[in-house]
């Protein structure tokens, strides 16, 4: 039980935390990076007021179905991103994730170390049997993340999104609990 205590939402390069009011500015400014707008979300890609997001990030404190966790690189205790547990369905024990991470740390296994800390909370804490997600097929480098992350393609929306003129598919991603290979 120790182990679990000192490892509790840490990955090997990052650590899950609660947000903070003093996190605001940071976390505004990366989900109004060009990134987050184009692979966040299938909305148009306009970008959000301060007020928006000042309204998002009080209101992530009251959803009781939904678990978002500020990013936090671990060396320096940085607001890197943010990533989430979204749509819990108790009855038939699934729930989905979205991660969304500044431009300055990709590339760096960042975001593949948040997930696979996410889903350790949600196999180690909620009865939930199936994770899903959903990622443009364009964001390979996501797609990859989600893939050493153990999830496994299970269809495909096609011509679901639209991008850069034109229409892309949209992949969804499951791992189940039996699947899961703690890190």
């Amino acid at each position: 039980m120790e182990n679990y205590i000192k490892t509790f939402l840490a990955g090997h390069s990052i650590t899950l935390q609660q947000m903070a009011l003093a996190d605001l500015e940071a976390f505004v400014a990366i989900e109004s990076e060009n990134t987050s707008l184009l692979l966040a979300n299938d909305e148009i890609p306009f970008p959000h007021t301060v007020e928006d997001h000042t309204a998002f990030f009080h209101g992530i404190s009251g959803k009781k179905e939904e678990f978002i966790f500020g990013i936090y690189e671990k060396t320096t205790n940085d607001l890197i991103g943010s990533c989430g547990v979204y749509s819990v369905n108790w009855q038939n024990s699934t729930c989905a994730v979205g991660i969304s991470i500044g431009q300055q740390w990709h590339g760096h296994g960042y975001g593949t170390d948040a997930m696979r800390t996410l889903i350790d909370f949600i196999f180690d804490y909620m009865a939930v049997q199936k994770i899903k997600l959903q990622v443009f097929s364009f964001n390979k480098a996501a797609i990859r993340s989600y893939e050493k992350c153990g999830f496994t393609k299970e269809g495909i929306l096609r011509q679901e999104l639209f991008r850069f003129g034109t229409f892309h598919d949209v992949l969804l991603f499951g791992l189940l609990r039996s699947e899961w290979q703690r890190d």
